[in-house]
């Protein structure tokens, strides 16, 4: 399954769209007002799917995910010199990608691609491509971006 993952362009707060290859809408994410990022997913007709929010006064970034309402995990900032690193409590999942954090793979626990996320260079907004190989696994990996995208918001913005 191939996600499209695209920042609105005018928008005060974090809003993204999701489509699918067909162009489609499949999500929805906005931003609101808080400390920190916190950031809704809608499925297509408008139901809430997940919710990613930064936690604050913490050392490094970390964000705490939830799906329909329960807390499933959380995604933590680690300290490196050179290529950015997530620490994940979430499904056994780890994150390993390049040195600009522009090219990653989610891998399970038996090292098996989850999904990998291409950021598209040269755009106006933040656009990511998310191969996802279990289309069961996309709103976790949706979650995962998002926390990842903004946590480089948090250092860059």
């Amino acid at each position: 399954m191939k996600l499209l993952f695209k920042q609105r362009m005018f928008s005060w707060f974090d809003s993204y769209d999701i489509f699918d290859e067909s162009g489609r809408t499949v999500y929805t994410v906005k931003g609101e007002l808080a400390w920190g990022h916190q950031l809704r997913i809608y499925d297509s007709i408008g139901n809430e799917m997940g919710l990613v929010k930064q936690r604050v006064f913490t050392f490094l970034p970390k964000f705490e995910i939830y799906r329909l309402g329960q807390y499933i995990g959380s995604v933590n900032k680690e300290f490196s010199l050179v290529t950015p690193k997530f620490n994940i409590d979430f499904n056994s999942w780890r994150i390993i990608g390049d040195w600009l954090g522009w090219e990653y793979s989610i891998l399970n626990a038996q090292g098996q691609t989850v999904a990998q996320i291409s950021k598209e260079v040269f755009k106006w907004t933040d656009t990511y491509v998310m191969n996802i190989n279990n289309p069961q696994d996309a709103i976790y990996v949706l979650m995962l971006v998002l926390a990842i995208d903004a946590e480089k918001c948090s250092n860059n913005c």
